[in-house]
């Protein structure tokens, strides 16, 4: 099993949204290596980092699953969604995503801060300079320590 972070701005997509919906396709994803991850990558039942990002207080506030195996984004294809690209053809998709599943909340936010701050956590992808992948693969080093906080 391969552990990973996925954000999503909680006025788009929430914690909240995903406990709801209890599945949900992880769409609009338009950078190339956060999509290789989803394609070549992810395997159903890895476990992902439910992140909130561009909001007051960005951090960690769930847990998901990869629940499906990667298929191409059906968004890519029209012509009225947010995330149409019309260089993508059915026959040769762009884009591709992953259906993700709701396990739980976090017990507490786990603020960006809090985990800037954590001497463990210093190699951390997320707290790396420039990090703005929407998507990344967590060492089960980070993944337990980040749940430790809770």
């Amino acid at each position: 099993m391969a552990y990973w972070l996925m954000k999503s701005e909680p006025d788009a997509y929430s914690i909240d949204d995903l406990e709801r919906d209890g599945t949900e396709p992880w769409d609009g994803i338009r950078n190339y290596q956060a999509r290789n991850f989803m394609r070549d990558d992810m395997k159903i039942g890895d476990e992902v980092f439910f992140y909130h990002s561009s909001c007051k207080e960005p951090g960690v506030v769930g847990i998901a699953k990869v629940a499906s195996q990667p298929y191409p984004d059906p968004t890519q294809f029209d012509p009225k969604a947010k995330y149409f690209d019309p260089k993508s053809k059915e026959e040769d998709p762009r884009w591709i995503l992953v259906d993700v599943a709701f396990v739980r909340k976090t017990k507490r936010p786990i603020p960006l801060k809090e985990l800037k701050q954590h001497p463990a956590l210093s190699d951390f992808r997320l707290n790396k300079r420039g990090n703005r992948l929407s998507i990344f693969p967590v060492d089960k080093k980070h993944w337990d320590v980040v749940l430790s906080l809770e």
